[in-house]
């Protein structure tokens, strides 16, 4: 991350994500004509992946075509996107939780993609996130996590799960004087072996991907970062109410297209999108996850977005930090 051009760049330029309808005649019903592909941010087992699959196994149905997943991790999402925007394809489309590229003006000296090739569709759920560190630690809650890291300073390691809990942790770790050592891993799942072996000692991530772990007793839920508690951990706080309001996050899963997608054709497809998450089956499944279903349209996708980049806003004017350039 660097210092570079004021704040008010980044809001003209990250999220000028075009809403206008296209002038392209292609309809509703002309679409799909082939095969449908999700590429999908995160790898196998994260609560994207897990989401994807239950559209790709429905969706047939409604589309008369086959639907795909590939998993292309790696990079904090820039893998997938540059694949998806690589493609030029209206029938590729971009499965992905958006906290994986808000914070990219924040991380890179120049983006390694233009955002404005995101064409919000459908927003699909919100998932629910946890703070976990090893049964093992001798750590309780978060307020002992923090004591831990001031005893010990620059001991302790750490991963997250997506570019946003980077900034977001490590903006209150160091305007706090907090030195704990960032881990960096290429698939979200991986840093739960080396979270129940204590080679790291915190992890921050989906908590479709930890709730195996809690459950086998390798490791401890402290809080999560929603902003409400997860419903299948209802004595868990959440951040805020363990006293640590700062670090609250709520997670965004939702489906890209192209920019030039045609309006009528989003629309359709967040339309289908919705009724598969209504299907009581699915409902109950993303829900098992730790999914929040939260179906919405490309307008309503794009709002939310706009939300979650102002909360990164606010936090980068605090650690003083700037965008980069297209």
């Amino acid at each position: 991350m660097r210092l570079g051009r004021a704040l008010a760049v980044v809001a003209a330029l990250m999220f000028t994500i075009p809403l206008a309808v296209p002038t392209s005649a292609q309809s509703p019903s002309t679409w799909p004509q082939r095969p449908v592909k999700f590429i999908v941010s995160l790898g196998p087992g994260s609560g994207a992946d897990i989401g994807a699959r239950l559209f790709a196994d429905r969706l047939p149905a409604r589309w008369n075509q086959p639907v795909v997943v590939e998993n292309r991790p790696g990079g904090d999402a820039v893998v997938a996107i540059n694949a998806f925007i690589g493609a030029k394809d209206d029938h590729v489309l971009l499965y992905t939780p958006t906290s994986s590229f808000t914070a990219h003006p924040y991380m890179h000296d120049k983006m390694p993609y233009d955002v404005r090739e995101l064409g919000p569709i459908a927003r699909i759920s919100n998932t629910l996130v946890g703070l976990v560190v090893p049964a093992s630690l001798n750590v309780n809650s978060v307020a002992d996590l923090i004591a831990m890291i001031k005893a010990q300073p620059s001991k302790l390691n750490y991963s997250t799960a997506t570019g946003m809990t980077d900034l977001i942790y490590d903006g209150y770790f160091k305007g706090n004087n907090l030195s704990i050592t960032r881990v960096p891993y290429r698939d979200v799942v991986a840093p739960l072996t080396d979270l129940g072996e204590g080679r790291i000692q915190a992890y921050v991530g989906a908590l479709a991907i930890v709730q195996p772990h809690i459950q086998a007793g390798r490791v401890k839920l402290l809080a999560i970062t929603n902003t409400q508690r997860a419903p299948n951990y209802p004595d868990t706080p959440t951040i805020a109410q363990a006293g640590f309001p700062d670090l609250t996050f709520d997670g965004l899963i939702g489906l890209f297209g192209p920019n030039d997608m045609p309006k009528p054709v989003r629309d359709q497809i967040a339309a289908d999108i919705k009724a598969v998450v209504n299907e009581p089956t699915v409902s109950q499944r993303l829900t098992a996850t730790s999914q929040v279903v939260s179906p919405g349209t490309s307008e309503e996708f794009a709002a939310s977005i706009e939300e979650q980049r102002k909360v990164l806003a606010a936090i980068a004017a605090k650690l003083g930090l700037k965008a980069a350039t297209q």
